[in-house]
């Protein structure tokens, strides 16, 4: 059984796929022990309380400093103990402490194909405005390890999503997220849970 922690910032649309997904069946072998917000009015902590899951909320603000954040954010992730951190729409930075203590064992969801439109500054809506912007035709979404840098880890997977004429950087970020996040990231730790993947030397190997 593959005992996971999900982080998460906002409404939890991805924590709320992953529920679904439970509930249906496609992912297996799974059990959340909690979720994580560092937002006290994140609505994915409701999610999580309606399902009767443990829902804990980690602010940098109930600190005072950053590392004094990193540290009991790392600590409290060790007390619980999962075998995969999963961050569905998480916008805080993992602590080096924490990437080398869970190392391959954090996944993130990234609304666009890495390597475009990701990185420092890329996230949540700002991610499609960049993508309308530039004026590319297609986008997509990215599962991947979460690694020292920011949003350079070995990608899980990928699924492109066309830009429509007529977008708006919201209804961009409806249908990336109906289109590929919702879709891949379930699957993601589908794969994980039941050992179809592996890392070797910083890539993502299929096992089956």
């Amino acid at each position: 059984m593959l005992k996971i922690v999900v982080c998460v910032s906002g409404g939890g649309t991805n924590l709320q796929a992953i529920l679904d997904a439970l509930e249906s069946g496609r992912i297996t072998d799974t059990e959340i022990l909690a979720v994580i917000s560092n937002n006290p009015g994140a609505k994915a902590l409701d999610r999580a309380r309606d399902h009767g899951i443990p829902a804990i909320c980690l602010s940098p603000k109930q600190y005072p400093d950053r590392e004094a954040f990193n540290e009991a954010f790392t600590e409290n992730l060790t007390e619980l103990g999962p075998d995969l951190v999963v961050l569905a729409g998480f916008l805080v930075r993992i602590p080096p402490q924490m990437v080398a203590r869970f190392s391959n064992r954090i996944i993130n969801i990234h609304p666009s194909l890495i390597p475009s439109f990701c990185g420092v500054g890329y996230y949540g809506l700002k991610v499609h405005e960049k993508v309308l912007e530039r004026g590319v035709k297609v986008t997509g979404a990215t599962v991947h390890f979460v690694n020292e840098g920011m949003d350079e880890g070995p990608i899980i997977a990928q699924k492109a999503v066309e830009v429509e004429e007529g977008d708006t950087p919201e209804i961009l970020q409806r249908r990336v997220m109906e289109q590929a996040e919702w879709i891949l990231l379930p699957r993601a730790i589908d794969d994980i849970a039941n050992k179809r993947i592996r890392v070797v030397d910083n890539v993502v190997r299929s096992c089956s």
